[in-house]
């Protein structure tokens, strides 16, 4: 968990800084209730224990850090490390320190604040640099993938505005294009929404108690919840254009076996409609077992499974209809490339090159490293090639089957002679 959850979740107990880090909504909640908790016991004790017989002592309090007992003057007052840190587990040995002056009050530092040491209570600075460090790594991560997604939403749309004005493009495969560019711009700014409303639920200043309470409460999460909810459909959807893609190119190339290649309503229903089937039970298992947060954190990965397990289904059966294309395609080239081996390699590589965004083929890659399964470098190395290669895709097909398509380009070459011609007929015609 990096530095900043736990500097949020520690600025809450002092209450002291206006506005802190953005926290993780797992490690700040449970931090709260054992807070909570801590503060119960406290009040309990300074209600319920006799009061200290020595004539001149330090009375009992509990200062928002920690719970301290009737003190005699003069003396040290050493307390273990309070229960509720996030890092209580590698400060259990340690103590927090008060003095208790002669006069029997505690003792204040110059600014009028009770000194208190609490250097035995916080983290290692090991341990800090190694999470700042994984800090910034993420965030480094964040700018590349919303880039990623950012450039691929504009080029996406300009290439769904092509495809759609021009009528000679018009029929069964490029209206599945189009449909997949559409489901990636969605799939673009869900991400990009998700983001901003877990900045503004989490990033909110905590001035007061008052504002945790409201900040962990179902009403504040409900619009980070919604947009969860509408990212993991519109990922669930961009999975199964890619589908939408893979049969209509099989169906095209080998058999007609899945879905008539001339009909258009049943890609609708598969690419728009399936993924409702697994969304709506994720919802409802979310909201009976797991209503928490921002539903963005994981506890039970059983109700992941019910999104991860279709995504990777498609993606498995994308590859293997991917492979028998290129069997295909590798079979057509070599019958009519005999005497040309080096053009038939540019081409076959051309081929396999094009396909592989189209049907989202780069999902195999870790299709068995799980989350569970991973960890350390290997975990990295997963997060960054999934981030990088899931925000980019959209440009690189919107480039290949839009920019870079010959069919493309040769009806915009049409269409702006025809509007050149049509302003010179104008301007001379005036």
């Amino acid at each position: 968990m990096d530095r900043a959850h736990k500097i949020t979740a520690f600025c809450l107990m002092l209450l002291k800084l206006p506005k802190c880090e953005m926290a993780s909504g797992k490690v700040l909640e449970e931090t709260y209730l054992k807070w909570v908790q801590y503060k119960e016991d406290c009040v309990k004790m300074i209600e319920k224990e006799p009061l200290s017989k020595a004539d001149l002592f330090c009375n009992r309090t509990f200062d928002r850090y920690a719970c301290w007992p009737d003190s005699p003057a003069g003396s040290m007052v050493n307390i273990s490390c309070p229960f509720y840190l996030p890092w209580y587990d590698k400060v259990s040995q340690g103590a927090v320190r008060r003095l208790c002056g002669s006069d029997g009050l505690w003792e204040r530092e110059d600014n009028g604040q009770v000194w208190r040491d609490m250097t035995q209570c916080e983290e290692e600075k090991e341990v800090t640099s190694q999470e700042l460090w994984f800090k910034q790594l993420m965030v480094s991560f964040r700018m590349l993938y919303t880039f990623g997604y950012s450039l691929s939403l504009f080029t996406l749309i300009t290439a769904l505005i092509i495809l759609l004005s021009l009528r000679k493009l018009r029929c069964t495969r490029n209206y599945i294009h189009a449909n997949l560019f559409l489901s990636l711009i969605l799939r673009a700014v869900s991400v990009i929404i998700k983001d901003t409303m877990l900045d503004r639920h989490w990033g909110r200043e905590i001035m007061k108690q008052t504002d945790v309470k409201e900040m962990l409460s179902d009403q504040a999460a409900i619009g980070c919840r919604i947009a969860q909810v509408v990212m993991q459909y519109c990922v669930l959807a961009n999975h199964y254009w890619f589908f939408g893609e893979a049969i209509y190119l099989y169906s095209v190339l080998i058999a007609s076996v899945f879905i008539d290649n001339n009909k258009y309503l049943p890609y609708i229903c598969l690419g728009w409609g399936t993924p409702l089937l697994f969304v709506v039970p994720w919802v409802v298992m979310k909201q009976l077992k797991e209503n928490k947060e921002c539903w963005a954190v994981n506890s039970n990965m059983n109700y992941w499974w019910i999104i991860r397990f279709p995504i990777l289904l498609v993606s498995l059966i994308n590859f293997l209809i991917f492979i028998k294309i290129l069997k295909v395609v590798l079979s057509k080239l070599r019958a009519s490339n005999q005497s040309r081996f080096a053009d038939y390699k540019l081409r076959l590589a051309k081929a396999t090159l094009t396909l592989i965004p189209l049907f989202g083929v780069h999902e195999i890659i870790f299709i068995f490293a799980t989350d569970e399964q991973t960890s350390g470098v290997l975990r990295y190395i997963k997060v960054f090639f999934t981030l990088f290669l899931n925000s980019f895709q959209g440009f690189l097909v919107a480039v290949l089957y839009c920019y870079a398509n010959k069919e493309v380009r040769t009806e915009l070459k049409r269409k702006f002679r025809s509007w050149r011609l049509d302003a010179e007929g104008v301007c001379c015609g005036q």
